[in-house]
């Protein structure tokens, strides 16, 4: 389906669920894939011009495909811990790992 026909599918990875249509690039968590590859993902809801054609998430026809652009690092955050009146403190940081892949189609199916 085409980016100009308002269609946005819902679909669902690393816990999260993201709305999407052709053409958006989503940053999600890591996937394991190298860059170029092509991943599907289930589709837990389609709509078209605002109405819902189908929220169905056992539909095995509805699929999205994606090209994963690239892999990488999210900026670092500082996590602080402490116990109050105890003197223990404590400062680390994380940077979290994704995934950034370009929606290329939504493929219906019905």
């Amino acid at each position: 389906m085409e980016k100009g026909q308002g269609v946005f599918a819902v679909i669902a990875t690393g816990g999260k669920q993201y709305k999407v249509q052709v053409g958006d690039e989503v940053f999600v968590e890591k996937l394991g894939l190298n860059e170029g590859e092509v991943v599907e993902f289930d589709v837990l809801a389609l709509f078209k011009g605002g109405k819902a054609v189908f929220e169905n998430p056992a539909v095995p026809e509805a699929k999205v495909r994606a090209k994963v652009v690239k892999n990488g690092r999210c900026k670092k955050i500082a996590v602080f811990t402490y116990k109050p009146k105890k003197n223990c403190k404590r400062k680390i940081g994380h940077r979290q790992m994704y995934t950034k892949i370009c929606i290329d189609a939504v493929v219906c199916g019905i």
